[in-house]
């Protein structure tokens, strides 16, 4: 996750610290069903032809390279560049998806884009970013120096209300359609498609995130699943299934989608 402001500056416990976010939080967040829907999604819209030959995939933000991953497993002769602000990010991707290139990069500033980076994306991926951001544009717009003409980027970002373990995390903002449209323009893309994804079950599983309130926080710091109580392993096990039946186009879906191209 690439992100603007220090952990001193924020006061939040881990908002902005995503070195202690990934050590933390991350074991959780691989098991978060949501997750496991939202990376399906993308990879339905990238536009990778059969084994990915000859498409060079960028993963702006890569986390802990769970869609880097996602992304191997289902194109395996693509290239993947994983461009995080995290070092312990970088550290762990790199354990987990050997076969690609991650790099610490902070893209809120305009450092100068090696050579070999420049221009090189065909696709590219912003997933879960944009809300941690307080200026999301210029992450946008200096990550288009990766990018060769034309080359496909999917963004999401969640939409609808806010619960307490967001604001925990960092979340400025949730998005609208229009907001992210406006915001692709303004960084220089051409918005292809813009919508709501997750309905009903994806909004549902939202609803019990946001009516958890601030223990969501202490469940999630307990760690991995196999530490969660039984009742939150069989909630998690069935929004795995459910899941798979929610729209994937549709106004009233709470998980924002977008398709643009340079």
């Amino acid at each position: 996750m690439t992100m603007e402001k220090s952990p001193a500056s924020s006061g939040r416990g881990s908002r902005d610290d995503w070195d202690s976010h990934w050590k933390q939080y991350g074991d959780s967040a691989e098991q978060n069903p949501a997750q496991n829907y939202r990376r399906e999604i993308i990879l339905s819209l990238l536009d990778v032809a059969e084994a990915g030959e000859g498409s060079r995939i960028i993963d702006i933000g890569s986390g802990q390279g769970d869609m880097a991953s996602a992304i191997r497993a289902r194109f395996p002769s693509a290239e993947i560049l994983g461009l995080e602000l995290s070092e312990a990010g970088v550290e762990i991707s790199r354990r987990k998806v050997p076969s690609a290139r991650f790099v610490q990069r902070n893209l809120l500033d305009n450092t100068r884009v090696p050579a070999a980076q420049r221009g090189w994306g065909t696709h590219a991926v912003c997933s879960e970013v944009i809300e941690h951001l307080d200026d999301p544009g210029i992450l946008l717009k200096n990550a288009r120096a990766y990018m060769n003409e034309g080359c496909c980027l999917i963004l999401t970002a969640p939409g609808g209300p806010m619960s307490a373990f967001d604001t925990y995390i960092g979340h400025r903002r949730h998005w609208q359609h229009r907001d992210i449209e406006l915001l692709l323009r303004d960084a220089g893309y051409k918005p292809e498609l813009v919508t709501g994804a997750g309905f009903p079950f994806f909004n549902l599983y939202r609803c019990l995130v946001i009516l958890r309130g601030k223990k969501l926080i202490s469940d999630v710091s307990a760690g991995p699943a196999q530490n969660a109580s039984t009742a939150a392993r069989a909630a998690m096990a069935l929004f795995q299934r459910l899941l798979r039946q929610n729209l994937n186009s549709s106004r009233r879906g709470w998980q924002m989608i977008a398709k643009a191209r340079v």
